[in-house]
């Protein structure tokens, strides 16, 4: 009787081991992808500082150009009102297509072009979008780890159990395939 109690509670456990060890794992792999999105987001971020400043600067040289500002004003309200990592997304892909729509305005004005201070926000704005597109793979990569673990035998009986939900990767939206040139 003795040896059959030690073999249950050794079984017992092993099993307690390795819930606890299944969670805090998967504890792990949430919460860098959530640190991940907050560096997307700190990119994008960078992306909206320097927007005004480009708007500024070209502002008085566009006045028949006027929607693209407020587009470019709308896109980032929406930004700041949205509270889910998916709706921060579309916001962004809002601001891209409108960023875009301005930079070809720009390129349209040969005197802009030849403006220092518009050329070092074209060339600070490029190495943003460089940064938010490595940002959004790594985000992508954390979410694949994730996904994959909730998704694989037994750690998927533990997320079941646990709450452990699928994420959505970020996806980028229509369109956006087509990058906006900078060409000085």
């Amino acid at each position: 009787m003795k040896k059959g109690l030690i073999i249950v509670l050794a079984i017992a456990a092993v099993l307690l081991i390795w819930v606890f060890s299944g969670y805090n794992g998967l504890v792990k792999l949430n919460e860098n992808a959530d640190a991940q999105w907050a560096k997307v987001e700190t990119q994008y971020q960078r992306r909206f500082d320097l927007i005004p400043n480009l708007v500024n600067s070209v502002k008085a040289v566009l006045t028949q150009e006027q929607t693209v500002f407020g587009e470019l004003a709308e896109a980032r309200a929406n930004y700041a009102g949205a509270s889910t990592p998916d709706q921060k997304a579309a916001a962004a892909s809002q601001v891209e297509t409108s960023l875009g729509r301005l930079i070809a305005i720009v390129e349209s004005y040969p005197q802009l072009q030849s403006s220092s201070n518009v050329r070092d926000l074209m060339t600070q704005l490029e190495g943003t979008e460089n940064r938010v597109s490595v940002e959004r793979t790594r985000f992508n990569d954390e979410i694949r780890s994730y996904n994959t673990a909730i998704k694989t035998f037994p750690t998927n009986i533990l997320a079941l159990l646990t709450g452990f939900g699928e994420r959505s990767y970020f996806e980028a939206a229509s369109g956006s395939e087509n990058a906006p040139q900078v060409n000085f």
